[in-house]
């Protein structure tokens, strides 16, 4: 769990300009229907897509969470780096034994327990703490958290992706500010994923809307991506600075 306790330290300026916002959320998950079932029932969330290798949940916050078939996904083994989780997701919630119990019954497991927050993972074995937050309305997204070897130079890069702001930079975590939050945490002995390499999967990706795919890509390039195989009529694939895959999409 990343959420910063206090204000903290900020970046200094303004946020840049941005490529694209963020659409969607990704995991990779073999079962589609199964997943986006757990992720709709929990955050009271509604389907947005089905198709044969994709479906998306939308939450009542307005997040897009989307899941993406992969038949030979190896699951995360949190925390350790052997088979890491590379990303979760954060959410708020006003009571903790309640959601906890509530994600248990709709087939979470509980990995760790603390005061302000509880670690499960959900059906596909990719790990999402529960964060205590007395006021929210319910179940609320508090965004992706990204473990990287460095929380200040990726949240650098995806400022600059995104347009927005680094809202919090210390101890080893940062976070971008905006109606989208996206959190990071730095990591020891990180083990990136080496996307399509099967033997170092991808476990989630951003999905970053642009409005022209060769300027976005110029774009993002600049900043520090890399190219990766894969592309199609609208979307191409990139890693970021720590090797995260994510996609540019019309």
């Amino acid at each position: 769990m990343t959420e910063p306790t206090s204000p903290g330290p900020t970046a200094e300026g303004t946020a840049p300009d941005g490529v694209g916002a963020l659409r969607a959320v990704v995991l990779d998950v073999p079962d589609l229907g199964t997943e986006a079932g757990f992720w709709a029932a929990l955050t009271g969330g509604k389907a947005a897509r089905e198709d044969y290798d994709w479906h998306t949940v939308q939450t009542p916050d307005h997040w897009e969470i989307a899941f993406q078939l992969a038949p030979d996904h190896v699951p995360p083994q949190w925390p350790g780096q052997e088979h890491p989780q590379q990303a979760h997701i954060d959410l708020y919630v006003p009571d903790l034994a309640a959601a906890s119990a509530r994600a248990v019954e709709l087939g979470a497991t509980v990995l760790r327990e603390n005061e302000r927050w509880i670690t499960l993972s959900d059906l596909a074995g990719h790990p999402f703490d529960l964060c205590l937050k007395e006021e929210s309305d319910g179940v609320t997204v508090m965004g992706p958290t990204f473990d990287c070897p460095d929380a200040s130079e990726l949240a650098g890069f995806w400022s600059g992706v995104l347009g927005a702001p680094v809202a919090y930079d210390a101890d080893g975590v940062a976070m971008l500010g905006g109606d989208r939050p996206v959190l990071f945490q730095s990591v020891e002995d990180y083990n990136p994923p080496r996307w399509p390499d099967p033997a170092y999967p991808q476990q989630v990706h951003l999905d970053v809307e642009v409005p022209d795919l060769e300027a976005g890509e110029a774009a993002v390039l600049a900043l520090g991506a890399a190219r990766l195989p894969g592309e199609g009529k609208g979307f191409r694939v990139f890693a970021d600075p720590a090797g995260h895959p994510f996609c540019l999409v019309l």
